[in-house]
């Protein structure tokens, strides 16, 4: 189970892991781990959240938009940010690889 995973079970309304999530939206479940960090991530950017994800993804913003509100909207965008950037610099992106990197025993 990844970190998401756990926040995500406890988001009501939520799907239960990222696998459903991905499910939900047509996606890969490492696409929509990405997509929840770049949303996290730009939700504390001057500007609009899902564009700016969208610029930086790659994705659409209606694919974007419909991950957003699977997961609680915006305000849950924040708690995802907070959890994953251990290291407070504002990106939680270079922390979930340093986790990604650590379940696979690479440094």
């Amino acid at each position: 189970m990844s970190i998401l995973d756990g926040i995500l079970k406890n988001i009501g309304g939520a799907p239960d892991d990222v696998v459903n999530l991905a499910k939900q939206v047509g996606l890969d479940p490492a696409i929509v781990e990405k997509a929840i960090a770049t949303l996290g991530h730009t939700h504390q950017l001057k500007g609009d959240t899902v564009e700016l994800a969208a610029e930086k993804t790659g994705l659409g913003t209606d694919v974007l938009g419909q991950i957003v509100a699977a997961i609680g909207g915006e305000g849950s965008l924040s708690n995802f940010a907070t959890i994953l950037d251990r290291d407070g610099d504002g990106n939680p992106v270079d922390d979930i690889m340093d986790m990604a990197k650590g379940l696979f025993g690479k440094s």
